[in-house]
């Protein structure tokens, strides 16, 4: 009969033992979808260290996460304008006041973008620098008021050539014809992800 070696006899008994210390760390796919999938039924909880987690049941004592909607102001200009003044819906505009003022009380670092646009009157290059303005006019007032400019890292107009809107939820804002359409003469203020 033949003598086995050591190191098969140890490596045989090592075995159970790996397997016994790697039990508790096993991952299974229901621990997965428990433990770090997002919940489709809004059972995610703050854990101690401010991260969104889904919890197991009786974790409910927890506060829960919120869905934090990005920012996204229009603020709506008069046909053919873009001062301050010319804001058709000024309630956007105290909103930008209330964002900027977060900014500053919570030292957040965001970038922002800011596009001009116009309706389908007149001429394109006309359009075209009233986009511009518009962009220009909204950047300068949020830099204005304490936001670095740096900050805000694209500024541009685009006519009418840019289309629908994107809205918080990522859904398409249908904003009509392109022609005479006051929801088409604005400026949108949106955060870089």
């Amino acid at each position: 009969m033949r003598k086995q070696k050591n190191t098969f006899r140890v490596s045989l008994m090592a075995a159970p033992l790996a397997l016994a210390l790697a039990a508790p760390f096993a991952v299974n796919a229901d621990m997965m979808e428990t433990y770090w999938a997002a919940p489709p039924n809004d059972s995610a909880w703050v854990n101690s260290a401010g991260e969104c987690w889904q919890g197991a049941d009786g974790e409910s004592n927890l506060p829960p996460c919120v869905a934090v909607q990005p920012l996204v102001l229009t603020l709506l200009f008069e046909l053919d304008k873009y001062k301050l003044q010319n804001i058709r819906n000024p309630e956007a505009l105290q909103k930008l006041d209330d964002y900027i003022a977060d900014l500053q009380k919570t030292k957040k670092e965001e970038q922002l973008t800011v596009v001009g646009h116009t309706d389908k009157l007149g001429s394109w290059e006309h359009n075209l620098v009233l986009s511009e303005n518009r962009a220009n006019t909204i950047a300068n007032y949020i830099i204005d008021h304490g936001v670095p400019a740096e900050d805000i890292v694209s500024v541009k107009g685009v006519a009418w050539e840019g289309g629908d809107d994107i809205g918080p939820d990522g859904q398409i804002i249908d904003l009509g014809p392109l022609e005479n359409n006051p929801l088409r003469r604005r400026a949108v203020v949106t955060p870089v992800e």
